[in-house]
């Protein structure tokens, strides 16, 4: 290895290292993560249960559509 290598090896290198930082701090991405995925999951869990809040609907629903194969629309 000759020196002009030596020196151009080590100046790419530092050049390289610092080549692109962050726009803000790397802890702030996992926060935005944790806040979108808490997001996500009230809004999964609202839909918890909403078949039951409509029991007479679906009464009414299961009474006209009974298994005999005749729709009564």
């Amino acid at each position: 290895m000759s020196l002009t290598t030596a020196a151009l090896t080590g100046t790419v290198l530092t050049e390289t290292v610092h080549a692109r930082e962050l726009p803000m701090e790397a802890w702030m991405y996992g926060l935005i993560a944790l806040i979108i995925f808490a997001a996500l999951g009230f809004i999964a869990a609202s839909y918890r249960d909403v078949a039951n809040r409509h029991r007479g609907k679906a009464a009414a629903y299961a009474a006209r559509h009974t298994g005999d194969g005749h729709v009564g629309h």
